[in-house]
């Protein structure tokens, strides 16, 4: 069942994802070569409890840190660890804080300065991808809409692998409720998009093959050919005078852009 949002509860959304969004500048002001995972965890928890918030995905279903961290051919659920950061790494930090009983959540992921054009060009064209999503996200429209945004762009177009494994989904005062919101699809199919859904939408684009794998954690998802993946996610609000984003990536880009160890990642159009 989909629970859609009145405005105040949308405003409440909005301010755990702003938490969200303030993290994830905090990750990117202290990410390079050398700081590890376990580093960028703690920090994080420091943060989002000093906010009087409760870090979201600890403890979620036994997940074991406040941020997930996964590095270069692994695609989410990466668990924080002691390994050290290198300048070729590229590290995608996703988040989630509960504040007055909602959830927002948001996905950045961040180059360091070593990173190869040819990554580089994957993680721009995923993040293309998501605001093409974003675009497709409006009343009328259907869930599919959203997916074969997606997919048309990274997988049509640049004949990259999208994951079906892995979801965006529904969000309000729980982490995942309906609908699913798929990454790949058709047009017109799907449930129909109303005013007061809140969705989190979270295109994860791998270099090569679509396919994945579980990690022996329980936890962190893989690509199958060990190739990079990208993953950024934004929550949105869908209101009658048009799409809403909740979460806020352009003070996540400010960071990278004042942190010279890492690249910038600039949309194309």
């Amino acid at each position: 069942m989909v629970y859609y949002k009145t405005d105040e509860e949308i405003e409440l959304i909005r301010a755990s994802c702003l938490l969200v969004s303030k993290t994830l500048t905090l990750v990117a002001s202290h990410l390079k070569p050398g700081v590890t995972g376990t580093f960028l965890d703690t920090k994080a928890e420091e943060f989002i409890r000093d906010h009087k918030a409760i870090p979201g995905f600890k403890g979620y279903g036994g997940f074991p840190a406040t941020l997930c961290i996964s590095v270069n051919e692994q695609v989410v659920h990466g668990i924080p660890n002691d390994k050290e950061f290198t300048d070729t790494d590229i590290v995608s930090v996703d988040c989630g804080v509960i504040m007055n009983e909602f959830y927002g959540d948001a996905a950045f992921t961040f180059a360091l300065n070593g990173v190869n054009e040819e990554t580089m060009e994957l993680l721009v064209t995923t993040k293309d991808s998501l605001y093409k999503a974003i675009e497709s996200a409006k009343v009328g429209n259907r869930i599919g809409d959203i997916g074969y945004s997606v997919q048309n762009h990274a997988e049509k177009l640049h004949k990259y692998g999208v994951v079906r494994e892995l979801v965006g989904h529904g969000i309000g005062k729980n982490l995942h409720e309906s609908p699913e919101v798929p990454n790949y699809g058709k047009r017109g199919r799907g449930p129909v998009i109303k005013t007061g859904l809140v969705i989190a939408i979270e295109p994860m684009v791998n270099l090569g093959v679509k396919e994945v794998r579980q990690a022996d954690d329980g936890w962190t998802i893989i690509t199958r050919d060990n190739k990079p993946s990208a993953h950024y996610e934004h929550t949105v609000a869908i209101k009658a005078e048009g799409t809403d984003i909740l979460s806020d990536h352009v003070i996540v880009e400010e960071a990278v852009k004042n942190n010279p160890e890492l690249k910038e990642i600039s949309l194309k159009n």
